[in-house]
């Protein structure tokens, strides 16, 4: 059976609101929130922080390799899932994981803010990969968290809710904030208030209870999940072949010949944002806008504007289904490149940013929330951690490893161009590589497979 089954209703912030007074809904949003923090510290934001400091573009495209702990995630989910955090496991397997996780991640940040851009560009980046490392290990584990503490359906969409509330919310003050904060008080004491605001999801693991009777062990001859998983440990041929080949036999077996399609699709779907992100933050600062109007303008319009994406992404699957909610977001999606585009030959005025901001965020919001739904949907119960995790390694991998050229083509582009036309060339080129995966959309929705559980007519 699916660990996810289509939920009756959707679920946005109004109802994530009313609905903290739930444990398990506070701790989500509190858990997004410090899931969210550390991905645009060691990403684009970090990239900012570069450029402002005089780094080449090259540099900061490859040094935005620290990001591929996200995508090679997969590799230790498997520990993660079958064996407890030392010293910190008597808080319970999940919640020892998290908080262990997320110390390291606030020490990361601290070592980011203490060495700098200009301490060594090698050593900087060390602490923004231990950083980055930590903060992939917490998504496996808060990522499974919120799919075996969800008691039904129903809920796991409410928490998932929860989840991307509190997730965007970090995005904010990583991606908006922060850069009004540095404008006043500098990037390395604003570093320092982010280590300090991983201390609520700190405090969401003491909150949190830990999820119970909802993993299973792998039959060794179906590849199949049993409920013999507390007689299983890692360290044994029969936990080993769990751990590891137990999930991908599994996806196999559900998923049948469209399995590889599935997972090609996930792997391009978001390719154009991810290329392009290294360079957006550099592209700013080229254009001529100041750090504050980068901030107020995403923390208005663009906020706004990621909300309704999101809003809009989960209405369309409860009403046309996850595929065709799929293949809008591939439509949708490399609208974001295509406004940066416009962007680089527009005056850098307050308005014509806002217009990009909310191109941008609507797209992206829309196109997040479809995979997110759509992906949570592959996964099987028993193999939570390590599934979500090997999907999402998958969709990020490909673009994960071409956004560290980002910096080295646009500085190529630039021979016998302007700056600012090379820009817009590479941001067009990005917005193109969405097309496979459009293709590849029109495929699932063409020929989809049968849903390993229907839901329940309401």
């Amino acid at each position: 059976m699916s660990a996810t089954t289509s939920p009756k209703a959707a679920y946005g912030w109004r109802d994530v609101l009313r609905a903290l007074r739930q444990r398990k809904v506070l701790a989500m949003l509190m858990l997004g929130f410090s899931s969210g923090l550390p991905l645009y510290l060691v990403g684009n934001t970090m990239g900012y922080w570069m450029r402002d400091g005089g780094s080449e573009l090259s540099a900061i495209g490859f040094l935005s390799w620290v990001g591929l702990a996200y995508t090679l995630k997969f590799v230790w989910a498997p520990i993660i899932d079958k064996t407890n955090v030392p010293l910190l496991g008597r808080l319970g397997h999940r919640r020892g994981w998290i908080l262990a996780s997320q110390l390291v991640v606030a020490a990361g940040l601290i070592g980011m803010a203490v060495i700098q851009p200009e301490g060594g560009l090698v050593v900087f980046g060390v602490m923004a990969l231990i950083a980055a490392f930590a903060s992939a290990t917490q998504d496996i584990v808060v990522d499974a968290w919120r799919i075996e503490i969800s008691d039904n359906g129903e809920e796991l969409g409410l928490l998932s809710a929860g989840s991307q509330l509190g997730y965007r919310t970090a995005l904010l003050v990583t991606d908006a904030l922060i850069l009004i904060l540095a404008a006043h008080i500098g990037w390395s004491l604003s570093y320092w208030v982010m280590a300090l605001l991983m201390g609520i999801g700190m405090l969401a693991v003491f909150l949190a209870r830990e999820p119970v009777g909802k993993r299973a062990a792998a039959d060794p001859t179906t590849g199949h999940p049993t409920t013999e998983h507390a007689a299983t440990t890692l360290w044994t041929a029969r936990g080993f072949f769990d751990a590891v080949v137990g999930p991908f036999v599994s996806f196999f077996r559900t998923h049948g010949k469209w399995a590889l399609l599935m997972l090609l699709a996930i792997s391009l779907y978001r390719l154009p944002d991810f290329v392009m992100g290294p360079m957006a933050n550099p592209f700013y600062k080229d254009l001529g806008v100041t750090k504050e109007l980068v901030g107020e303008v995403r923390a208005t319009v663009g906020l706004i504007a990621s909300l309704i994406g999101i809003a809009a992404g989960g209405l369309s699957a409860v009403r046309f289904g996850l595929i065709p909610t799929l293949l809008a977001g591939a439509i949708v999606g490399p609208g974001s490149n295509a406004a940066f585009a416009w962007l680089a030959y527009q005056d850098p005025t307050m308005t014509n940013f806002a217009i990009a901001m909310v191109i941008d965020n609507v797209s992206s919001g829309f196109a997040g929330t479809a995979l997110v739904a759509y992906m949570s949907s592959l996964t099987s119960v028993g193999y939570t951690a390590t599934q979500y995790a090997l999907l999402s390694s998958f969709y990020a991998l490909l673009g994960k490893v071409l956004k560290g050229f980002s910096g080295v083509v646009v500085e190529q582009l630039e021979v016998g161009r302007t700056l600012l036309e090379a820009y817009a060339l590479f941001f067009l080129g990005t917005a193109l590589a969405g097309i496979p995966a459009l293709l590849l959309c029109l495929l699932l929705v063409m020929r989809k497979p049968p849903a390993p559980a229907a839901a329940a007519p309401a």
